[in-house]
């Protein structure tokens, strides 16, 4: 059981007979009116992706679900392979199930799959990850201080907002769950 205010982007929910993970979550308060989340929830079995409003402190049903050690090792065609940390047996993982996680990845990374009878459901990230600037405009001389935030490209194909000082190579902290900058890494 789980609160809907304490919804997260890749949490597994039961919602209407069916096993939802949540895509996207958002806290409205409007004015006098009560608040409630209105979140993304894309269908485990269809891939059907629907608009649902749950009131804040509304309880929603949780599967009962296997988390379990994978490490991403490379991506072949549409698959991506990840070896069990366990037992070191490879499995293919389409992209349906890997969904954005793509772009967070590198080779040897560990992610943990959401297993429920047996078949990967869906992956959860690290909430922070550390990837290199390989694109971005030159930094402009003493912007050291500014709100102005620029596009940067990172080494897996993800485009984020960096501040203007930021320079190809950099390696920086990203939030999974936001897709935002969040620093750069210390000591790289």
């Amino acid at each position: 059981m789980i609160r809907a205010s304490e919804l997260r982007k890749g949490k597994l929910v039961s919602y209407n007979n069916d096993l939802y993970t949540v895509h996207s979550m958002q806290h409205v308060a409007k004015g006098n009116w009560r608040s409630y989340i209105q979140a993304r929830l894309k269908n485990i079995k269809t891939g059907q992706v629907i608009d649902a409003r749950f009131n804040t402190d509304e309880v929603l049903e949780t599967p009962f679900v296997e988390n379990k050690p994978f490490e991403y090792l490379y991506r072949d065609g549409d698959d991506f392979v990840l070896m069990d940390q366990g037992n070191y047996d490879q499995i293919h993982v389409s992209k349906d199930v890997m969904g954005d996680a793509e772009l967070y990845l590198k080779g040897n990374e560990v992610v943990v799959c959401m297993i429920i009878d047996d078949k990967i459901v869906g992956v959860e990230l690290p909430n922070v990850v550390e990837l290199a600037v390989v694109d971005t405009t030159p930094p402009i001389k003493g912007a050291t201080v500014t709100n102005q935030n620029k596009d940067a490209e990172l080494e897996t194909g993800l485009r984020v907002k960096v501040p203007p000082f930021i320079e190809n190579g950099e390696v920086l902290r990203i939030d999974t769950r936001t897709g935002e900058y969040i620093e750069r890494a210390k000591g790289k």
